[in-house]
């Protein structure tokens, strides 16, 4: 059995499951997801129900099993190959660094994975069943509906993801921070510069303030009816722009990453974190441009 622990928002599950969807698909097997997690955090809710994915719900005591500390020679070997102290529970597997740990992925069955993992590093081998399986599982209807045949489909779409939010409530705020205005600005002009009739689709967790700020020599849409609860429907939205920029968020790198359009221009943040005590060189992809 692999069971992924799911925490943090949409974004972030999504990296959760991929990484346990490969090492399942390496070993043949269907993995589990733990949304314990949410049950004592309120910041955020379990948010990939929607997605076509292998929804497997682990049980507290399928956690536990893999959770809870185990003697034997098992547990040695594992602990040897993960350079952990023996003390360590061998089948919970905790992120170890930020960057990319090719270690993981030749981890043996019945593992319990812990962690962020932000790289496409760990699914790139099944990307194909990624991009299936992160596909909402409902048509598009209404108001997002319209909006992307008649004007995402038809023009030069730009999506631009502001990330605000908790971004700005402590400790994110200094931990992880939000992007400048002048980024965005940027990251405007770049596209600009490439794309022939540029149309920037703007979408923030504060559209009032993306109002309020952004006033582009260029067409906009603010996208902004779509709540927290239907935050899978705006991800869809993005996915389907044919070029980004995206925040220092895991949610719009998700949706730059799900785009498929093989032309798509990608501009992303150097700087990920206030903190500079992450390693982030396996977060961008090569082809993905970074002001």
């Amino acid at each position: 059995m692999i069971i992924a622990k799911l925490m943090g928002g949409l974004g972030n599950q999504l990296f959760q499951y991929a990484v346990a969807r490969h090492l399942g698909v390496i070993h043949g097997r269907d993995i589990k997801v733990d949304t314990s997690f949410f049950e004592t955090y309120d910041l955020h809710a379990y948010s990939i129900g929607p997605f076509n994915i292998q929804e497997n719900i682990a049980s507290s005591d399928e956690v536990k099993a893999l959770t809870v500390r185990k003697k034997g020679i098992t547990g040695g070997v594992m602990n040897r190959v993960l350079q952990r102290s023996p003390g360590a529970c061998a089948t919970h597997i905790r992120e170890k660094h930020f960057h990319y740990d090719q270690a993981i992925l030749r981890l043996p069955d019945n593992v319990y994975l812990d962690g962020y993992w932000q790289s496409e590093k760990y699914f790139l081998g099944i990307s194909e069943i990624i991009r299936q399986e992160f596909r909402v599982k409902t048509p598009q209807t209404g108001k997002d509906k319209e909006l992307a045949e008649r004007w995402i489909s038809k023009t030069d779409s730009i999506n631009l993801h502001i990330r605000r939010g908790s971004y700005l409530l402590p400790p994110y705020n200094s931990y992880h921070g939000t992007c400048a205005l002048d980024y965005y600005l940027q990251g405007v002009e770049c596209i600009a510069q490439r794309v022939k009739e540029p149309h920037f689709f703007i979408f923030s967790d504060d559209p009032e303030w993306a109002r309020d700020h952004l006033n582009l020599p260029y067409p906009t849409t603010l996208v902004d009816h779509n709540g927290a609860d239907r935050d899978y429907e705006d991800l869809r939205l993005m996915t389907q722009c044919k070029h980004h920029v995206i925040a220092n968020s895991t949610f719009s790198w998700w949706a730059a990453w799900l785009c498929e359009n093989p032309q798509k221009i990608v501009i992303a943040p150097r700087k990920w974190f206030n903190e500079s005590n992450h390693d982030t060189r396996d977060l961008i992809p090569d082809s993905w441009l970074q002001l």
